[in-house]
């Protein structure tokens, strides 16, 4: 089973700073001495003696920013990493820099392609792209690649239909999405798309995304691609992407984003991912393991509040610890 560190990840590691400190722990655990500690520590957190199954709040709020200056700039694992850096987290800019080296594949959730007429198609979001941080973050990790999300906003089922039913239209449509990614420096995308239509026109969207492929690859541009969850939680219904689907694609997309989390998000509560569910939506995709390593498993680092009618993240700036 591949795995994948996704932008939660990045969330997290910012809204954890935030955490609620006692004024004995203001005094003990100063600016100062945090920052030595994110720096100067070549210990890795086994090391430390941190990773355990009961942490203690006091670990929680000394250690939270702390990592090793070594192991942490190291691709330690072997497959693919995908991390996204969602627009209501903006320290994930800081986090691909320092981290960078722990990806493979860096993805902002930047952009929007809408459809304005006949063969006419604009990308938005272009005022968010940082040419600065693509430039430092390429610095300073050889190897990434930059592949922002693109969502096709505000389609409607008569834009899909026309595209689907002219090659004209998706030729263009490619090529307005391969001329973006060589003026911004990208090197591909991450396509949403797949839930927008459902279970309906399935097979117009592989011929889509087949046509993607080829263009993309063409050009030397990744295309990943944004997939639900093959079996609906809490039941053994078969999700809106199944293996059939799965099959048709793995051998032209370069890899799949799996969204293995918000399990109980239409249950009412429960938990976020739990691990037989996950396992079920893998192994249900590619139960010979002939692809996995373009399965990309969408891992959360966050919990889930179910105590008011809104369901919130729990997140670190929300708690607060007695040490």
């Amino acid at each position: 089973m591949k795995c994948i560190c996704v932008g939660l990840v990045f969330a997290l590691a910012s809204q954890l700073v935030d955490a609620t400190l006692s004024k004995t722990d203001l005094k003990k655990a100063s600016s100062k001495t945090l920052e030595e500690k994110t720096r100067h520590s070549n210990r890795t957190v086994q090391e430390r003696g941190l990773v355990v199954i009961d942490p203690t709040a006091k670990d929680i709020v000394l250690e939270h920013k702390s990592y090793c200056a070594t192991k942490g700039r190291e691709h330690s694992f072997k497959g693919e990493t995908l991390g996204y850096i969602t627009p209501w987290n903006s320290h994930g800019y800081d986090i691909a820099k320092t981290f960078g080296n722990k990806f493979t594949t860096i993805s902002p959730v930047w952009l929007q392609v809408k459809r304005r007429g006949k063969e006419k198609f604009q990308v938005t979001g272009l005022h968010d792209v940082d040419q600065g941080w693509i430039k430092e973050v390429k610095r300073n990790a050889k190897n990434i690649k930059i592949a922002p999300r693109i969502l096709f906003e505000d389609w409607s089922y008569h834009d899909f239909e026309a595209v689907f039913g002219s090659e004209d239209e998706i030729e263009e449509l490619s090529n307005t999405m391969i001329q973006i990614a060589k003026s911004e420096n990208f090197d591909g995308f991450v396509l949403e798309i797949w839930n927008q239509l459902g279970n309906q026109k399935q097979m117009d969207l592989i011929h889509l995304l087949t046509h993607f492929s080829e263009m993309f690859h063409e050009a030397q541009l990744k295309l990943m691609l944004v997939i639900p969850p093959g079996v609906m939680p809490g039941t053994n219904e078969l999700g809106m992407f199944t293996k059939k689907e799965f099959d048709q694609l793995a051998p032209v997309v370069d890899s799949f984003s799996l969204m293995t989390y918000d399990y109980s998000s239409q249950l009412g509560s429960g938990p976020n991912a739990p691990l037989p569910w996950v396992q079920v939506c893998i192994e249900m995709l590619d139960p010979e393991s002939k692809w996995r390593k373009k399965i990309l498993l969408g891992l959360n680092f966050y919990g889930m509040d179910y105590s008011s009618n809104v369901r919130d993240p729990i997140v670190g700036n929300r708690q607060v610890f007695k040490v």
